[in-house]
């Protein structure tokens, strides 16, 4: 009896030790049809669609996975809804046109792109309230925010500047040009760059934080594949920093950098007209929102290879996932 009891009690140890394979929750903006859709990342299925306001475009999960921050870009608010019931709460005073979004490391200040008004406003979360609103240049759009939450990044379309703001004092502080049409802004976890990609440039410019100057610009081929297929947009970087993931639009495909070489090492095939990306928290699994063939992508980020294609909403274009 002692022998099966130990058997037993090692065995319980083992699962304790390993642990649950967790589910998250995918949540994925699709704005022409004015939804969310949720989304099991362990069983990659849909479990439920939340109606929201018009053109759903950024999306961000709070930090204790409470809250979900919806962009409704054509109703110039930023809705708030209960990731318990899925139901919309309130909303935050986003100002016109928000594009993208990026909340700040403590989870206390969002701050927005606003396209139509060249703005980056500020929000206080909690209180709800505008803080303050930056100027910056012609069509704001790409949003990143250092590890250290000293420093945001926003990228204007038109002016193609990277434009670098102290968040304790709201200036822009350098504005670094890069190539035509910067979509989106990523820190590298440890914060030493800022990776800005451009979308009509076909590149993707590696900036260093300190001096503010782009260190690398990275270009993509793709055989077969006229070059103004090749539209960079967004981009993740791994927790570990050795890799970065960049979505292609039209060419259909993650590219899979070195980011220490700065080679491309792979291109992965996923849906129509690649988006966005993020990471489920444990890192294992990329997701991609593929707008033109209404689904979204996981990929094993052990491989780099395609899992499996969820059907979502119309247009899919954002997309975040809640953490454990």
């Amino acid at each position: 009896m002692h022998r099966y009891a130990y058997l037993l009690a090692g065995t319980i140890a083992a699962v304790i030790q390993t642990g649950p394979a967790w589910a998250n929750a995918v949540y994925v903006s699709n704005e022409k049809d004015n939804t969310v859709t949720v989304v099991d990342s362990k069983t990659m299925e849909v479990t439920k669609t939340i109606n929201v306001g018009q053109r759903p475009r950024g999306i961000t999960v709070s930090h204790d996975g409470k809250l979900l921050y919806v962009c409704a870009s054509d109703d110039d608010t930023v809705e708030i809804i209960d990731t318990a019931t899925h139901q919309i709460i309130g909303s935050l005073p986003s100002g016109p046109d928000p594009e993208l979004f990026v909340l700040s490391p403590d989870g206390k200040t969002l701050y927005v792109a606003n396209e139509d008004d060249n703005l980056v406003t500020v929000i206080d979360v909690d209180k709800k309230r505008v803080i303050t609103e930056i100027p910056v240049g012609v069509e704001p759009e790409g949003m990143g925010i250092s590890p250290d939450g000293k420093t945001m990044v926003n990228t204007s379309e038109t002016t193609n500047m990277a434009h670098f703001i102290d968040t304790a004092t709201h200036e822009i502080v350098a504005n670094v040009l890069v190539d035509s049409r910067p979509r989106f802004a990523e820190f590298k976890p440890d914060g030493s760059q800022v990776w800005i990609s451009a979308e009509i440039g076909g590149t993707v410019s590696v900036i260093d934080n300190a001096s503010r100057e782009v260190v690398e610009k990275i270009t993509f081929e793709i055989q077969g594949l006229r070059s103004e297929a090749i539209q960079p947009v967004g981009v993740r970087i791994t927790s570990d920093g050795k890799k970065a993931y960049v979505a292609l639009g039209p060419a259909n495909r993650v590219a899979v950098v070195n980011t220490e070489t700065y080679e491309v090492e792979k291109y992965i095939l996923v849906g129509q007209r690649v988006w966005q990306l993020a990471f489920t928290p444990d890192g294992k699994t990329l997701i991609s929102t593929n707008g033109l063939s209404n689904d979204i992508t996981f990929i094993d980020t052990a491989t780099d290879e395609p899992i499996k294609s969820v059907t979502v909403g119309a247009l899919p274009w954002g997309v975040t996932v809640a953490p454990n």
